[in-house]
Parts: C-alpha cells; structure tokens; sequence
C-alpha cells in the first residue's frame, strides 16, 4: 500500500479535504494584501516645493522642467527682502522647507518625506519586505522538516498579525522596515507551509485544482486590496486592517492537521493513526478508518520510514546529479518569475492610468489566467505550462520597448497580459516544486528554490533604476530573464499523474539514463547522507 493509497483508504475527496482547503486559503487573501500594500501605503502623491515663510504673500511661481510641467524637487532662491518673480528664470535651490502634497490620502511617502533625494527610500522599504521573505524561506524551511510543517504555519500567522499591527504605529521609518522585515520573514513560513500541508493531503487527481483554488484566494486578496484602500486613506489604518485578521487565523490553524507524511517519516506513527482515524470519520468512513493498525502502516511505509532516519544536509540539493539539475532549472524558474512579476506589479503608477481600476485590472486577469493554467497543468502537463507561461511573459515584456510611452492603452494591455503569465506561472511552480521535490527533502527544496524568486523581486527595483540611463534596458533585463527562467523548465521531467517522491531513489527514474550505473549513483548519494547521532533520554536528534 502506497501513501496515496492510504489517503485514499480514509477518503481524499471528502468534506475533510474542503474544510482543509478553505482554512489554508483564507489567510491567503491577507497574503495577496500585504505583499502588494506598498502600491497604497507608499504611493507617491504629486508634490512640490513648499515656499519659504518669506514668500507667504503674493503669487508663488515653481521653476519649470523639460516636460512643461513644475519641478518636483526645486524652487526659486529668494532672498527675504526681495519680491517674487512674474517669470520662471532665475537661481533654484533644493525644498529646504519640505514639500506639499496633492493628494486626499498619505501615506509613507507623504509622512516622512520619501521624495527626491530622498525616493529611493520608498524602494528600499519593498526590498526590505523582500529580504525578510528571502530570509524566512531559508530558515523556515529546515525548521518546518525538523519540527513539522503545522507549527511553522501556526507561529507564522501570528508572527505576521503581531508585526503586521507593529508596522502600524512605527514611529520612524526604520521601525517600520523592521517590522516589514519581519512581515516578509512570517509570510515565507505560511506560503511554504499551506503549499505542503494542501498537497500532502490531497488525490493525485487533486493536487491540480488544489492548487489552482489556492492561486483563486490570492486573486480575490488582489480585488479586496483596492477596495480597502480606497475605503481607508489612511495608511496606518490600512496596514492595521490587513494585519488584524491574522490573530483569528492564527486560532484557527489549531484545527488545521499535521502533514502525515511527515509525522510518519519522523517516527510520530501513533499520531499520524489518530489523525488518520479522525480523517476517516469526518468523511464517513469510520469502518475504514478502525481497520487500520499501527503495524499495518509500519509495514507498508517500512522503507520510507528507514530512509527518514538518515538526514541529508541543504548541500545534497547541489551535490547528488538528480537534485542539481532539478534545483537549477526551478530555481531559474523561480528567480525570473519572481524578477518580472514584481517589475510589474509594483509599478502601476508608471502606466499613467488610475492607480485603483489598475490593481483591479490586474487582479481580474488572474481569473482566467489560472483557469487556463489549471487546464494547460491538467492536459498539457506541468513542464509544458512552466516553460509556455514564462516565454509568454518574457515576450510581452520585450515588446513594451517598442511601444511608444504615449501608447497608454496597449502599454497597459501589455503589462496585464505579461502579469497574467506570470500569475500564472507562480501557481504553476508553487504545485511543480513540492511534486518535484522527495518528502524527506520537500520543504528544505521548496525553500531553496523559492528564495530565489524573492532574490529576484529584491533586484526588481535596483534594475529598475537602470531606466535613468536608458528607458529600455529594464524590459531588456526583465524580458530576457523570463524567456531564460523558461527555457530551463524544459530541461525538468513531467510529474502530471505520477505520485509524490518520498525518497530520492523514486527520482531515479525520471532522470537517469538506464545505462547509468546504479552503484556509482548510491555511492555518490551516501557521500551526502549525515548519520544521526544516538540521542540519550528525553534527547531528540540534532
């Protein structure tokens, strides 16, 4: 009896499977939320240069710039005894005395100033977001092996709630980048977590609209966003309100059950029986659920539960030849899905169009975008779709070079077309990799491999930069990382109605060449494998 067929013994398409889903999927809308807040809580207001207290009285005339319009970031100098100019000649000098805001909202832009020198500032909070996500998918991924998937996610929602809230009443903008921080660290913990814990207890035949179901909470979080934002201007209220409902999360996840493939490999089979038993019930097969016993489930996973005693380090990813090509092409995969998403998702304020209807936009092609990808996952297979997706993307992307600035209409069918893509690309990989991955090594491989999307979204805004010396070279970069992240999805194996790998020796057989020498390839795995040491009483292995 394989896993699948004991999931498939206590009912995997039962109401225990929708309860699951929904309460992995509702703090997805919060996570769609906070990871696009920045649009809102730092947008950036038309401003300009607040007089000087000497020129409180009479006309107040701003230095033109090159585009016919008034400078942002200098004013005329003035001396106190001397009247205001008709014209726009004269000496300029920086906004000594602070800007003013055309804006009915404000934001962390309009409080502390994040404005001319000042604007990279605003960048710098986002890749700090993102730099806490990076971080938190390479510690939490070792720490979800070592001590279960469940309470990862448990102390991740309410490590997201707590600083959320925090973010909230920063008092200074370096408070607020801390709490970012860890906002992003928190996030990594439950994105990696709900991925597991819906696939592991899911059919075969499920793991598809699973997933894409999971994608559908984000896309639905995109259309709350605006929403919200457009009811609360405030930006303080607004990070609070998305921050808030995560300590109702946090209590409910107690109800959400460990992943039993872990609690078996890790030697919690009682715990794994009960759970079981319970699952059996719940979906209305408590006579299937009494008939299984302890030895029976020992027996079946006798193999999986002997391999899971060895542990291998992060280093078996790049060393053993399976796990190597397998990282680097998801990893590729995942750092241009993340590189180009993010390029575009941030910067809706550059297409000139309403900062509201936009995020709605781009939310709205979600909708199709992942109904076509469960489709294309389902018929056409997960690699097909990876690559397609990622090609598309890079392609739109390339093409917004040639499309003049003015263009404000196909620029925008463009950039919501490549956004689509790359949503859709997302819900691919997020699927992919825990098929991809062996269950002794699933979440330290999903955390590696996802890091790198947050590597990406992290540099998004640095290339963006870029643009100052020539507009086009960040569509270049974006473009051509794309079209490489999916040209390397071709090089991965399908997983389309194959079960979950537990161990690594059920990779061999989607990679390696039958002339391969099985020897060589044990020889080089044993090389990877790191005894456990033997524990003392009430000692667990370290």
């Amino acid at each position: 009896m394989t896993f699948s067929e004991l999931i498939d013994r206590v009912g995997s398409k039962g109401p225990f499977q929708l309860l699951h889903v929904v309460l992995l999927g509702l703090p997805v809308f919060g996570i769609a939320n906070h990871n696009l807040l920045q649009i809102f809580t730092a947008s950036t207001p038309e401003h300009h240069c607040r007089p000087p207290p000497n020129a409180s009285a009479g006309p107040w005339v701003l230095p033109m710039g090159l585009n016919g319009k008034p400078e942002t970031c200098l004013r005329f100098v003035y001396p106190s005894n001397a009247s205001l100019p008709n014209d726009t000649q004269g000496a300029t000098e920086p906004c000594l005395d602070g800007w003013a805001y055309v804006s009915t909202r404000d934001s962390i832009v309009t409080e502390w100033d994040l404005v001319c020198n000042s604007n990279k500032l605003k960048e710098m909070a986002q890749s700090i977001f993102m730099a806490g996500i990076l971080v938190g998918g390479i510690l939490l991924g070792d720490l979800s092996d070592r001590f279960g998937r469940k309470p990862i996610l448990t102390c991740s929602y309410f490590l997201l709630a707590a600083s959320g809230s925090g973010a909230a009443f920063s008092p200074t903008l370096a408070s607020y980048m801390v709490f970012r921080f860890l906002c992003g660290f928190s996030i990594s913990g439950i994105s990696l977590s709900t991925v597991i814990l819906s696939v592991e207890w899911m059919s075969t035949q499920l793991r598809a609209i699973t997933s894409t179901s999971l994608g559908y909470f984000y896309t639905i979080g995109q259309f709350i966003l605006p929403g919200l934002a457009y009811a609360i201007p405030q930006w303080r209220w607004l990070q609070l309100t998305v921050s808030i409902p995560f300590f109702a999360f946090f209590a409910a996840s107690w109800w959400v059950p460990e992943s039993l493939r872990w609690m078996i490999l890790s030697g919690k089979s009682p715990k794994a029986l009960k759970i079981l038993r319970w699952v059996a019930t719940f979906n209305g097969r408590k006579e299937e659920g009494e008939k299984l016993s302890l030895e029976e489930i020992k027996l079946n996973m006798q193999k999986e539960i002997t391999l899971a005693k060895v542990k291998y380090s992060r280093a078996v990813l790049f060393r053993i030849p399976i796990l190597r090509r397998m990282t680097l092409c998801l990893s590729l995969a995942w750092f241009a899905t993340g590189f180009a998403y993010y390029s575009l998702a941030m910067g809706v304020e550059e297409f000139g169009v309403n900062l509201y209807i936009l995020q709605l936009i781009f939310g709205g092609v979600d909708i199709p975008a992942k109904l076509l990808t469960f489709l294309s996952i389902s018929y056409l297979g997960r690699h097909t779709t990876q690559a397609i997706t990622l090609l598309l993307a890079g392609g739109s992307i390339l093409a917004l070079i040639f499309v003049p600035l003015d263009s404000r209409t196909l620029r925008t069918v463009l950039a919501v077309f490549g956004k689509g893509c790359l949503s859709s690309s997302f819900s691919c990989l997020f699927l992919y990799t825990s098929e991809l991955f062996p269950t002794v090594i699933r979440q330290t491989g999903m955390g590696v491999s996802n890091m790198w999307t947050r590597v990406g979204s992290m540099m998004a805004p640095l290339v963006k930069i870029t643009g100052e010396v020539k507009p086009f070279i960040p569509n270049v970069i974006f473009g051509t990382a794309a079209i490489v992240g999916g040209s390397a999805a071709l090089f991965l194996p399908e997983t389309r109605n194959r079960p979950l790998p537990e161990t690594i020796e059920d990779l061999e057989g989607w990679f390696l060449p039958k002339k391969e020498s099985k020897q060589e390839v044990e020889a080089e795995k044993a090389s990877q494998m790191i005894p456990l040491k033997p524990c003392g009483p009430g000692l667990s292995p370290s």
